[in-house]
């Protein structure tokens, strides 16, 4: 998608770098990429062609996956199996999000929770992989039905319109939580590929998979940036508070993060600084930024600012050293 949109693999090949792989890393027979590194490649992707959007464009391009879920979604007799199927698979091959099904009243939702806030950051990602479970499930169904509204957590300063431009229907920024909201009548649009027997097949390959799957243990940074992140906005949460919510004394919290290599200051900076570069690239104002991140006002945030990144926020461009001939 980079390569169609720039027409010069020297600007993907670029973003590439600066996500510390290269295109033979990902090619099909090479395996996978990191989420992290996933995330990361969205983000500068977006950043070199100054479009937040191109993620979430990107998203809804996607059409074929070779996951064991997308494998039993093909052969589900309709949308609310696939949903289903999603629910109880899903968190095989993503280690940062899991879906639910809520049904309620005259609505159905697809809510996304975070197993890994730390990924919660990567507002890109977030974007790119609502979107694209979109695109699948239109796929899926061949019609190119649109949702109710889409929500994100994450706040995306004066970029709205160009997010409900692109998709045709509400998307809503700043929400509770993450979904995808469906009319009722969405979840009984039929599958054309459905196949029960070969759904049962592969449910019961899901299940030993599922029996043999252990999910690894978030590192003690994972879970307080997840806690940092859900103080936000305007207010960070205190060390000893989040010692208390996982269920540690003050000591230990602070002996298990050195163990890690850093330290609870360590952690709040570097999520400020980061959340605050995505965020003056969403072109959210300097003000609101403040806020958000839990400073006093302005000035504070920009002294802050300064001190991570060697620059003042106004002067601020891009976290990449990209050349207008890139």
């Amino acid at each position: 998608m980079l390569d169609h949109k720039t027409q010069n693999p020297a600007v993907t090949d670029r973003v590439l770098e600066k996500c510390n792989i290269q295109r033979d890393d990902i090619t099909v027979s090479a395996g996978t990429c990191s989420a992290h590194t996933e995330a990361l490649f969205a983000r500068y992707a977006c950043d070199i062609l100054e479009d937040p959007t191109f993620a979430a464009a990107a998203g809804l391009e996607y059409r074929s996956s070779s996951s064991l879920t997308a494998y039993i979604s093909k052969y589900s007799r309709d949308l609310k199996q696939v949903l289903e199927n999603t629910s109880r698979f899903h968190g095989i091959i993503d280690p940062a999000l899991m879906f639910s099904l809520r049904v309620a009243g005259n609505f159905a939702s697809i809510e996304a929770e975070w197993k890994d806030a730390s990924f919660a950051r990567y507002h890109r990602r977030t974007e790119f992989l609502v979107f694209a479970g979109l695109a699948r499930m239109r796929n899926l169904t061949q019609i190119d039905f649109f949702p109710m509204e889409i929500r994100f957590q994450h706040e995306t300063g004066g970029n709205r319109t160009a997010y409900q431009k692109l998709a045709g229907f509400p998307v809503l920024f700043g929400a509770e939580r993450i979904e995808i909201v469906l009319a009722l009548s969405s979840l009984d649009l039929p599958v054309p590929t459905y196949d029960p027997k070969l759904r049962a097949h592969l449910l019961e390959y899901g299940d030993r998979v599922i029996a043999e799957h252990r999910q690894p243990k978030q590192k003690l940074r994972a879970r307080v940036e997840g806690l940092i992140t859900r103080s936000l906005p305007g207010a960070i949460i205190q060390a000893d508070d989040a010692a208390a919510n996982l269920g540690l004394s003050a000591r230990t919290f602070a002996r298990r993060l050195k163990d890690e290599g850093t330290s609870y200051r360590e952690i709040v900076d570097d999520l400020r600084c980061d959340l605050a570069q995505t965020f003056i690239t969403n072109g959210m104002p300097l003000s609101e930024i403040a806020f958000s991140l839990g400073y006093a006002d302005q000035p504070a945030f920009s002294t802050a600012f300064k001190r991570w990144t060697g620059q003042a926020p106004s002067t601020f461009r891009s976290r990449l050293d990209f050349t207008s001939g890139a």
